[in-house]
């Protein structure tokens, strides 16, 4: 003991102070490290932590996680609402508090123990409602102002989303995962608040349509690999070649 004390005060540094120099050397790398992250990460990190505050609220109500479930398909159903009237901006208002209750119905089942086998498979049916829901509303705003083509592309995005969803229920029937692809219905829901908050909906359509169709096609491929390779679920027979 008197020999580490030495030791320690023979190279200047007192033992009462060794911890606190290492913690204020680990407080610099990590402060180093953080300046490096890109501003992704703390958009994710401060979605997060108001998700969570959300969801500690939620909890609290009382509620079910399935009456959270209805009450984002009542939510969505107001922004396709607004859409068809033109009122895009405030559509992407209330977009954006349906997309916070989609998120949170899974994190208040979670938090509180309700996690159900029917309450995801309810979850997923009323997420497709509200899909179709808010296409619909576009394309009745473009068939109401007589923009026929703007109408067809949101019917094609309204498709592919649909597409999107089902391709992969589909392929898990037959294969462990099928996640390959990007647009999801998150990313979609986010492209669509983009799209009525700037007022710049068409170029939204077209990229929810061009790459949902991809995201179809890659899976479609990616489900036609895995089961000639054998790496399907019981049950499943080998594709014929494409």
């Amino acid at each position: 003991m008197e020999r580490t004390a030495a030791n320690a005060g023979a190279a200047g540094t007192p033992p009462r102070f060794a911890s606190a120099q290492c913690y204020d050397v680990f407080r610099m790398q990590n402060g180093r490290e953080n300046l490096k992250r890109p501003i992704t990460y703390w958009i994710g990190e401060g979605a997060g932590w108001l998700l969570q505050h959300v969801v500690t609220g939620l909890t609290a109500t009382g509620l079910t996680p399935n009456m959270f479930t209805y009450l984002g398909l009542i939510v969505n159903s107001a922004a396709a609402a607004l859409f068809a009237m033109g009122l895009f901006r405030q559509a992407a208002g209330v977009l954006f508090l349906a997309g916070f209750l989609d998120m949170a119905d899974g994190q208040v089942a979670r938090r509180a123990g309700q996690v159900t086998a029917f309450g995801g498979f309810l979850d997923s049916t009323l997420d497709r409602y509200s899909d179709l829901a808010l296409y619909m509303g576009l394309v009745v705003y473009y068939t109401l102002i007589g923009r026929t083509f703007y109408m067809v592309l949101a019917a094609v995005a309204m498709a592919s989303s649909f597409m999107v969803s089902y391709s992969r229920a589909r392929a898990e029937s037959l294969i462990p995962s099928c996640k390959v692809g990007f647009m999801e219905r998150p990313e979609r829901l986010v492209l669509l608040i983009i799209g009525g908050a700037s007022m710049r909906m068409a170029p939204v359509l077209w990229v929810i349509a061009t790459i949902s169709t991809i995201t179809v096609i890659h899976r479609v491929v990616y489900t036609w690999k895995e089961l000639r390779a054998g790496r399907s679920i019981p049950g499943a027979s080998v594709p014929q070649p494409l």
